[in-house]
């Protein structure tokens, strides 16, 4: 993505979140255009082209009342369908194609001694994001509104290990999947650094489909762990895989979006991003609006 893509994508974050914060009033096309300088003409198609739905549309995403919409529709069919999301070919579930293994208890024990980890800035869809490897996969992704702050998260969570800049085949097919590509996902591994109850909540998040979303009780239920809403709150604050293991798709049971490590007003556009794409494939399968 070049320096114009990544500029877009900050005015359409920045108009989303001006929205949120002004829901109550209603903001029209040609005020939310004039807070990101743009004109309405402008803005209305950088906005579809972007979304591929229009700004208004794209806001009904973006509402508790289409999350509790979402919701009602049952959490535990999320968990039981590949094709939940209504999408063909792009829309089957993350677990049929990704493949976690979860470090030995000697790697986890020793913090990532002995472990070299390669790590690359890139630009997506959604702003730029550090994405780290090991020989056996991908260790991390996330984003980096802060490179200094990413890459300090990164170091906290494999303290002993080495670290050097560089990307390889698997960081070019992860970002693939920023631009809803799924077709390579088959080559991604994921090499991660937690207890087994967090892999087990973190596999949980891959059975999410795009477009879907689940609560926290949802998820724990999902694992057999009905009372353990806080403990898996607190495994997915630790998620160290941004959008890929979909942490953004749990929100709070009232259909409030709720906190996200890399900000609320992203996990928003996320959420109503996927939305959109959800819509635009219903049509282009169907043939309908």
């Amino acid at each position: 993505m070049n320096e114009q893509a990544a500029l877009d994508y900050r005015r359409i974050a920045e108009a989303i979140a001006y929205i949120q914060q002004n829901h109550v009033s209603q903001p029209t096309l040609e005020e939310i255009a004039e807070k990101v300088n743009l004109s309405p003409f402008h803005f209305q198609r950088l906005f579809t082209r972007w979304a591929g739905v229009s700004p208004k549309k794209f806001l009904q995403y973006s509402t508790v009342q289409y999350a509790k919409c979402i919701l009602s529709g049952g959490e535990a069919s999320l968990f039981e369908a590949a094709h939940a999301s209504g999408l063909s070919g792009t829309g089957r579930l993350h677990d049929l194609f990704v493949n976690i293994e979860g470090m030995t208890p000697g790697e986890f024990k020793k913090k990532g001694e002995q472990l070299d980890v390669l790590y690359a800035y890139a630009l997506t869809l959604f702003g730029e994001v550090l994405i780290a490897s090991t020989l056996k996969g991908i260790c991390y992704i996330g984003f980096a509104d802060d490179r200094r702050s990413a890459y300090e998260d990164l170091v906290s969570r494999f303290q002993n290990a080495s670290f050097s800049e560089g990307s390889t085949a698997m960081h070019a097919e992860v970002l693939k999947v920023f631009g809803s590509d799924w077709t390579d996902l088959s080559k991604v591994k994921l090499h991660l650094k937690g207890t087994d109850f967090q892999l087990k909540v973190w596999e949980a998040l891959l059975k999410i489909p795009s477009g879907a979303m689940s609560t926290y009780g949802g998820l724990a239920k999902s694992i057999d762990c009905p009372k353990a809403s806080r403990a898996v709150g607190t495994a997915i604050g630790s998620n160290p895989i941004a959008f890929l293991i979909p942490c953004h798709r749990v929100i709070q049971s009232t259909g409030l979006v709720g906190g996200y490590m890399w900000g609320s007003d992203r996990k928003r556009v996320l959420l109503s991003w996927e939305a959109a794409q959800l819509e635009i494939n219903k049509v282009n399968n169907h043939g309908f609006i």
